[in-house]
């Protein structure tokens, strides 16, 4: 036990987490006791590290096979999982596997088998059809966001899968809402529940901001200049809408991301990548947006369109005020427009336009070389510095995938820093680089 507290230890210094929330300790002692555990608490407040904390500590050295299956509902939640548990740098091999790429891809990741799968059910099944992996020492399954895999028709597949898997001793099912039946396949005997649905989002300000125009879009422009450059989303109930907000801010010079399900996953990914390294503040977005991505520190959500019910309302929340900071979410309503009962509102704004600036010193590089050319985070940094004589403060956020990496560089030095890297050596890789 001393050893597994010293190794959770480690891996919250890597992650710069000082202490575990009240949900997060009680959901580690619960998952090291009990087979089974239900895990009810709202987005953001820190449920993947509730779960991977006990799951990771008690995985066997020793054994060559997948483990721990984690199954989640959307192929972002996989990405991000994936991401953190590479950041807790426990030397298990974690990969994440989801449609919308080659499934050839997914093969030459598993060739060398992780300890970890994480993957949408659709695709593990798949896998398992294809005897891809081993089931035999997977004895831990988490359900992650279970309410939203069931929303959006997984059941068939998740069933399969569960059946398919003969030697599960420990069941973790985590959702970010209570009202919930869970069916009979998943084997859930006599669980622990762990219930902080309830919890309110903290520091959580709701402001009306009242548009006298149906279309909202001017206000909408005038309320993002008197918020200023920062990290924010704004939720349409349907993709057309967001290109028709999307058009509108291109018109008013205003640098921002889309993200909604029609749209290909490597620009879903590449939306992602640049909000999280500055290059755009903004993403408009569906409700694909309100659960399960990895974005911190969001100061505000703009509900451009009203939600249609109380539980979208609620998750579009939960992606700003996380982790006891504090947060703005503005309800943009036509003044002819009935605002829903579920909505309650604090305060009320009139934006007054103010001109902010709204474009930020970053652009993202692409660089054509991953973790599979043994490329590392240091071998990019130190060609940024030696060659393109860039200093620490313009090194942005580098993110390093499989068989690429982007890296947040100044906008008035890219020209220069892709003539110096593109079809030069990294480590043994000649790679190209180009900005998206």
């Amino acid at each position: 036990m001393g050893n597994y507290i010293k190794v959770q230890q480690d891996i919250l210094d890597k992650l710069n987490i000082k202490a575990l929330n009240p949900m997060q300790e009680e959901a580690l002692l619960s998952i090291t006791s009990a087979d089974n555990t239900v895990l009810l608490s709202p987005t953001g407040t820190g449920k993947t590290l509730a779960f991977l904390l006990p799951t990771i500590t008690a995985l066997d050295k020793d054994c060559s096979n997948v483990q721990l299956l984690i199954l989640v509902p959307s192929r972002e939640l996989a990405i991000q999982i994936e991401q953190v548990i590479r950041t807790m740098g426990t030397g298990y091999k974690a990969n994440a596997v989801y449609g919308g790429r080659p499934f050839s891809k997914d093969k030459i990741d598993l060739a060398h088998t992780p300890a970890i799968l994480v993957g949408t059910p659709g695709r593990v099944a798949d896998h398992l059809r294809r005897e891809t992996f081993l089931v035999d020492d997977i004895n831990t399954l988490v359900l992650d966001e279970f309410d939203k895999s069931l929303e959006v028709g997984f059941e068939k597949e998740m069933s399969q899968i569960i059946n398919s898997l003969p030697h599960i001793k420990k069941r973790i099912l985590t959702s970010a809402t209570q009202d919930m039946e869970i069916p009979r396949f998943v084997g859930l005997q006599n669980p622990l529940v762990i219930d902080y649905s309830d919890t309110k989002v903290s520091k959580l300000e709701i402001k009306q901001v009242l548009s006298p125009d149906k279309n909202k879009l001017q206000t909408l422009v005038d309320l993002l200049h008197d918020i200023g450059n920062k990290p924010g989303i704004i939720f349409c109930n349907y993709k057309d809408t967001i290109q028709f907000v999307s058009d509108f801010l291109n018109k008013n010079n205003i640098a921002h991301g889309c993200f909604q399900g029609g749209m290909e996953q490597i620009d879903r990914e590449r939306a992602l990548i640049k909000f999280r390294n500055g290059t755009h503040q903004i993403i408009i977005a569906t409700d694909l947006a309100a659960r399960g991505l990895d974005i911190p520190e969001l100061n505000y959500i703009i509900h451009y369109q009203l939600p249609l019910k109380a539980e979208e309302f609620t998750h579009r929340n939960g992606r700003t005020a996380r982790m006891n900071a504090g947060g703005t979410s503005y309800v943009l309503q036509w003044e002819g427009e009935r605002l829903p009962d579920f909505i309650q509102i604090d305060a009320n704004v009139t934006p007054k336009g103010t001109v902010n600036t709204l474009t930020t010193k970053w652009t993202t590089l692409f660089i054509s070389g991953g973790r599979k050319d043994k490329i590392s985070k240091g071998d990019i940094a130190g060609v940024l510095f030696k060659q393109c004589h860039l200093t620490k403060d313009e090194i942005g956020v580098i993110e390093l995938k499989q068989d690429c990496a982007f890296v947040a560089i100044p906008k008035a030095k890219a020209e220069s820093i892709v003539d110096t890297t593109n079809n030069m050596r990294l480590k043994k890789k000649k790679v190209r680089t180009y900005t998206i």
